[in-house]
């Protein structure tokens, strides 16, 4: 197995804008560094859970059933155009933003099997780095450990950006275009996905006309 290019290869999907970033940046940047960390650990134990999950059986279902994965886009699309919503509406009184709930480590963990580009990540890192050893299940223990280890500084890395960005949001009026700017990158986010469940849909259109 090529280490080096998986690493790499995390450090491009996980050090990207996406859901997960852009939750992480908007939470670091109301509630602080110390209080974004259960996010951060959901995020970090979710996505290499996930891996193994679709590494040890779940993949092989979905190669066999490619609907399911069709199904589950249009669902987590709708919830992170809700969570976009909840970004670009949040309170701009610096107090009642302040003593906000954060989002926790189960919220975040299980977020991963609704959010897109965590399933893309998942599903590409399985096909591209694995077929190299004799043992598949070390292959795939081997993406996990680190997509863990390369993905949490990564994510603190967001944090930290979300934090410096806190401490100029003084006014009402920043916090709500620093909350717009949010909802927008996480908008944006899904683009590439609202094609893809366009792109499953249309023929379903065309054999129905």
């Amino acid at each position: 197995m090529p280490i080096l290019s998986l690493i790499l290869f995390i450090i491009a999907g996980s050090g990207t804008p996406g859901p997960n970033n852009t939750i992480v940046l908007a939470s670091g940047a109301a509630f602080g560094f110390r209080r974004t960390l259960p996010a951060v650990a959901g995020i970090n134990t979710g996505f290499p859970l996930m891996i193994v999950v679709v590494g040890l059986g779940l993949g092989g279902l979905l190669a066999q059933w490619p609907w399911v994965l069709d199904a589950l886009r249009p669902v987590g699309a709708a919830y992170l155009l809700w969570l976009a919503w909840k970004i670009a509406t949040g309170p701009t009184d610096l107090k009642a933003r302040r003593e906000g709930r954060p989002p926790g480590v189960l919220q975040m963990a299980f977020f991963q099997l609704v959010n897109p580009k965590a399933w893309t990540l998942a599903i590409a890192a399985l096909t591209a780095y694995t077929g190299f050893w004799s043992s598949f299940l070390a292959e795939v223990l081997t993406i996990a450990a680190v997509a863990a280890a390369v993905g949490l500084p990564c994510t603190l890395t967001w944090v930290m950006l979300g934090v410096g960005a806190g401490r100029f949001l003084s006014t009402p009026r920043q916090l709500r275009i620093f909350n717009l700017v949010m909802a927008a990158l996480l908008v944006v986010s899904l683009l590439p996905v609202l094609a893809e469940i366009l792109d499953s849909i249309l023929p379903l259109l065309d054999q129905s006309g």
